[in-house]
């Protein structure tokens, strides 16, 4: 494996690289859009995010823009970000350091959840339940997520205990501690809004868990232990044996 001593932040660079990579591979991606941010220093404003015009599976970690959510010249600089990343993931920074990674797709699933009229996502089985009371609904789009869009969808997740703004007419966008937890959530909401959306298709009545059930459930996700980082190394070592230059 190939890395870079110089770089600051080398394991988290790795660990974001791996779940762009991987993402990629799920077909969650959408052409050179969506981004993946990570902060890295203590106040959560400096942070890590994926090139402009990028495809998710070239990737690395060197690859990897370091940006100042604070500074107002950085869509100025020679390698600045695409201004909808700046936008969104900016804003995100600036006002919610307990979001220290964040990422945004326009994954199959969850575009056609946030396109319904109503995209709330029932807990209707163990995956569902994992979002249970902790996602929001963004039911007024305004456009691209350039700053005023951005710095608008940054308020919804101003309560920790939301991991999951689902941005109707738009896609999802997934908020945790690290990259593991946070892409360990961005899977699971795509497959828990398939099931979802399946389950309608049927056009038979769901079965809806009970509140007490769907609570205990999503607490039990909350505090499974190492689930979300065990996740994340099985990647990796996937990623190692098969194309190890994304740790480049």
């Amino acid at each position: 494996m190939n890395t870079h001593s110089n770089l600051t932040a080398q394991a988290e660079r790795i660990d974001l690289a791996a779940a762009f990579r991987w993402t990629a591979r799920l077909n969650m991606h959408e052409a050179v859009a969506n981004h993946f941010s990570l902060a890295i220093n203590p106040a959560g404003t400096r942070f890590l995010i994926n090139p402009n015009g990028r495809h998710f599976s070239r990737i690395t970690a060197s690859s990897l823009v370091e940006i100042d959510a604070d500074d107002p010249d950085t869509l100025n600089r020679p390698d600045a970000p695409d201004p909808t990343a700046w936008g969104l993931h900016g804003a995100i920074h600036r006002a919610c350091p307990h979001a220290r990674c964040a990422m945004h797709v326009h994954s199959i699933h969850a575009t056609v959840l946030a396109s319904l009229a109503d995209s709330r996502l029932p807990a209707i089985d163990q995956n569902t339940a994992m979002f249970h009371n902790r996602h929001v609904v963004d039911d007024h789009f305004g456009g691209m997520a350039f700053e005023a869009e951005g710095a608008r969808c940054a308020t919804l997740l101003a309560n920790p205990a939301i991991t999951t703004l689902v941005m109707g007419n738009h896609g999802v966008l997934i908020v945790g501690r690290t990259v593991a937890e946070t892409f360990n959530r961005l899977y699971y909401f795509e497959r828990a809004a398939e099931t979802y959306i399946r389950a309608l298709q049927t056009g038979r009545p769901l079965r809806v868990l009970p509140e007490d059930i769907a609570e205990k459930t999503a607490r039990e996700w909350e505090t499974y232990p190492g689930f979300a980082d065990a996740h994340l190394s099985e990647i990796r070592s996937i990623l190692d044996r098969d194309d190890p230059t994304y740790a480049s």
